[in-house]
């Protein structure tokens, strides 16, 4: 049993990676696999007469991932940070390759086709600004905290990416963007008159976008009072929240959902959280969250380790990676609900989504790469002054 207390433990010195991160990740992707499996039997029925053809995808898209574990931790960080701008720009070219040959799904141009799948390359954006603002504070900390100017240049960027992203349009990955960036910005130490200043701005700006659009306007306000208009742009939560009202504490046993039988659209995808709610009831809902934010603390902790042995780059890609899982979490969790206006986030390794499993991947990768050259750097930290103190030991019996 010595080696599942390796494995296990969070100790520096007696395992290289942390086996409890590990294990959440692993039960969030089995979690995933089994409500995608239920909440998608109807629509896999009613498009090819497969009830299983959504787990088969699902189930390619988790074996991908662990592929992706495997490769991603074996990188040096160091790699990601010297390849940061071309990774950015593979991701701006994505963003513009859809709106020139993609594939129109439910009146947005989101998807790349790729023989039978889809890509969506804002899943990806999102993983390439973390890494560019993450190198940009790393070349830029003592600018963005001093001056206002450090704290605009990114921003150039993220209009850049904000401008295809809403041409999709897409506005919860621009949001999600926005708020990474903030709260990136806002671990760096930047001034706090800056950082409300900037922050008014862009809400003020997301606020119009929100206003000047009737489209946009219904999903956001609709959540307000979705009893108003349930059968028109209240229909998805309307029958969101009746399966949260039907789970109950226990839910009504898992694959006894009513609101997948055709009646809730994306019900595999951006609600699977309502079919779980309705499935497994309260305890299954709370079991899911709790376990969305042991992965964000980890990741936090991961990040202020890597901060305290001096790895900036790193640091900051982790904290990063936390802010984004955290919100977008919150925001599926929320619209799921009712809590927060309906966006089409996916809920990280639960939901359905080939694009958003291996980025969120990638990102878990990057977690543990972080982890395993902190604790590098701590058991080295550790023998190098154990040698220093052997030494000093050795010249005061000398000069005995």
């Amino acid at each position: 049993m010595k080696w599942l207390r390796y494995f296990f433990s969070t100790k520096d010195s007696q395992s290289a990676y942390d086996g409890q991160l590990l294990v959440v990740v692993f039960s969030l992707m089995a979690v995933g696999l089994v409500i995608v499996a239920s909440a998608s039997m109807p629509e896999g029925i009613a498009l090819s007469d497969d009830p299983f053809r959504f787990l088969k995808r699902h189930l390619l898209y988790v074996i991908i991932c662990l592929i992706v574990f495997a490769g991603v931790v074996c990188v040096p960080m160091q790699r990601w940070y010297d390849k940061q701008t071309f990774l950015l720009t593979i991701a701006y070219l994505g963003l513009l390759a859809v709106l020139l040959v993609g594939t129109e799904v439910n009146g947005s141009y989101r998807w790349l086709r790729l023989g039978p799948f889809n890509m969506q390359p804002s899943e990806f954006a999102k993983l390439a600004i973390v890494l560019f603002l993450a190198s940009y504070l790393v070349r830029r900390q003592e600018e963005v905290i001093d001056t206002i100017k450090g704290f605009i240049k990114p921003l150039v960027i993220l209009s850049a990416f904000a401008l295809l992203l809403l041409l999709q349009p897409d506005l919860g990955s621009t949001v999600v963007i926005v708020v990474i960036m903030m709260g990136m910005l806002f671990i760096a130490d930047a001034k706090l008159i800056s950082f409300i200043g900037i922050a008014v701005a862009l809400i003020a700006v997301i606020v119009v976008l929100i206003v000047t659009s009737p489209y946009r306007m219904a999903r956001v306000f609709g959540f307000l009072d979705p009893w108003s208009d349930p059968f028109g742009r209240s229909y998805q939560l309307t029958q969101s929240l009746m399966a949260f009202g039907r789970g109950g504490w226990f839910g009504q046993g898992l694959g006894n959902s009513v609101q997948k039988l055709e009646y809730l659209p994306e019900a595999h995808t951006d609600f699977i959280m309502a079919i779980l709610a309705e499935e497994l009831g309260f305890v299954g809902v709370t079991t899911v969250i709790i376990l969305e934010f042991v992965l964000v603390y980890k990741a936090f902790m991961i990040g202020k380790k890597a901060l305290q042995h001096n790895a900036i780059f790193s640091g900051y890609v982790a904290i990063g990676i936390a802010i984004w899982f955290a919100f977008q979490s919150a925001v599926n969790v929320g619209a799921a609900s009712g809590i927060a206006p309906t966006k089409g986030l996916t809920l990280p390794l639960v939901s359905y989504g080939g694009s958003s499993l291996i980025t969120i991947a990638l990102a878990v990768g990057l977690l543990l790469r972080i982890d395993f050259e902190t604790r590098q750097a701590a058991v080295q930290a550790r023998s190098t002054k154990s040698k220093k103190k052997i030494a000093h030991k050795e010249e005061i019996n000398e000069s005995d």
